[in-house]
């Protein structure tokens, strides 16, 4: 019996790998990119500055890991963006969903030219409206169709939640979501 005993807490090996994806973080600066995947690393969040060039998290989950190269906001940063695509299986897209009219339709702009990127309008997508604990913040619905996403992204996988880093236990969920479709279009991929 002992011996039994042993060998089923000593033998078991190590716990299968999670599977890791490359997901691409993009939106304009002041979204709030840095402190939900600083909040979601359980990183301090107190002394956040915004990202100039790119970063890149390992962010763990129960089932999978997300590799999140996060790409700085500003203007003179924004048009390198689809020099850091390559390679990505997911996107994640910060908005401000509090932000002025002129800096929503900025996001507007830049979102639309994701979708329709060529290494990225296959992918999966995670829109997050973030701020949503504002005063001024518009709602999921109001984002979604000032921002036109059902004809823009039929046929696309795609997820739009509102967020806000006081509530990461949403914010976790949406990133669930978006890994199940990471996992159904690595299913996709292997059936081929």
């Amino acid at each position: 019996m002992l011996d039994y005993c042993f060998r089923t807490l000593c033998c078991k090996g190590p716990p299968p790998p999670r599977p890791e994806y490359d997901v691409v973080c993009i939106g304009l600066t002041g979204s709030g990119k840095t402190s939900l995947l600083s909040r979601l690393c359980s990183e301090a969040t107190d002394n956040i500055v915004p990202t100039t060039g790119f970063s890149i998290k390992a962010v763990p989950f129960q089932n999978a890991i997300l590799n999140v190269k996060e790409l700085g906001g500003a203007d003179s940063i924004k048009k390198y963006w689809s020099r850091y695509y390559q390679g990505s299986q997911g996107v994640v897209f910060v908005l401000d969903s509090a932000s002025s009219e002129e800096d929503l339709e900025v996001a507007r702009t830049e979102l639309h030219s994701a979708l329709q990127h060529p290494q990225l309008c296959t992918l999966p997508f995670l829109i997050l409206a973030n701020h949503q604990d504002k005063p001024a913040a518009r709602s999921v619905q109001e984002i979604k169709k000032y921002f036109e996403l059902e004809p823009l992204a039929r046929g696309k996988s795609w997820i739009l939640e509102g967020s806000t880093v006081d509530n990461m236990t949403a914010v976790k969920e949406s990133f669930a979501q978006l890994i199940h479709l990471l996992e159904e279009k690595d299913q996709e991929t292997g059936r081929i």
